[in-house]
């Protein structure tokens, strides 16, 4: 169980009435259970209150149980397997209630993520890639659609932006050979993270390069590595990926970047509407009152 979380129910123990007892029981002993609960359930799986696991909570120092549920949720992240995070929520949520607790999980995310991103740590990516010759970017699992949802945006901002293809550890390393500290890469990866994407960015750190990781946690593989760590909350639905949060942050870094180069920017997509134009590359909407 998560160190910090462990400590503090250690610590109050004693202070704890019989309910909170029976939770902090059940909590010790099937955690990975009770991180998907909501207060409700965990209530009663635990034979106490709603109102008695919200108490248990604020008693631990928490602002309430939502923080509690992320404390313990945060501890078994990596661990979980798909098909455990599949049967998790299958035990914990309705299917009638699935649109409404994804939404509002996905809100919650975004949100978390803008109070907690570092902006200083945001600014000096956006130099460090604005300087880059060659900017290479990395995501495996599911953060490969972040990295090609970022690859197809600052291609059209640099000149030279390479996407790594991330199937072997061999390949990764050939992409990469000639990186060197004019150059910039980008990691992405979240729970479970990517063994392949860190070795990456610790391969082009050790080659003085500038690196970037887009990940969840300081205490990542990726930002172990990384000189600059851009911070997004994600989390699970079921056996997807939430990665609202990483794609708001990455949305901003296209478009501050977007806004610095300006005039080459709008150069560049004033040729490509030209040519979208004379090759018919989009379908055109006749909107016109008929």
């Amino acid at each position: 169980m998560n160190a910090q979380l462990s400590e503090r129910i250690k610590s109050k123990e004693k202070k704890f009435s019989k309910g909170q007892r029976r939770i902090a029981l059940y909590i010790t002993e099937q955690y990975d259970k009770a991180a998907f609960m909501t207060a409700s359930k965990l209530g009663v799986t635990a034979g106490v209150s709603e109102s008695t696991v919200v108490r248990f909570a604020t008693e631990l120092g928490y602002s309430g149980y939502p923080e509690l549920q992320q404390a313990m949720q945060e501890m078994i992240r990596n661990k979980l397997t798909s098909v455990q995070r599949l049967e998790n929520t299958y035990n914990n949520y309705k299917v009638q209630d699935l649109l409404e607790a994804s939404l509002n999980q996905d809100i919650d995310i975004i949100r978390k993520t803008k109070d907690t991103v570092d902006k200083e740590e945001f600014n000096n990516a956006v130099n460090a890639l604005m300087k880059a010759k060659t900017i290479y970017i990395l995501g495996a699992g599911s953060s490969l659609a972040l990295a090609t949802f970022l690859n197809h945006y600052l291609c059209l901002i640099f000149p030279n932006v390479e996407m790594l293809d991330s199937t072997s550890e061999a390949q990764i390393f050939q992409q990469m050979v000639r990186i060197d500290e004019n150059d910039a890469v980008i990691g992405i990866s979240f729970p479970r993270y990517s063994k392949r994407a860190a070795k990456a960015l610790r391969y082009a750190s050790d080659r003085g390069a500038e690196t970037i990781a887009i990940t969840d946690t300081s205490l990542s593989p990726l930002a172990q590595c990384a000189k600059h760590k851009l911070l997004a909350k994600s989390d699970m639905v079921s056996f997807v990926d939430s990665l609202v949060g990483p794609l708001s942050l990455i949305n901003a870094l296209i478009v501050t970047i977007a806004i610095m180069k300006k005039d080459d920017v709008a150069k560049t997509l004033t040729t490509l509407e030209h040519i979208w134009d004379e090759y018919g590359v989009y379908e055109k909407i006749d909107d016109r009152t008929k």
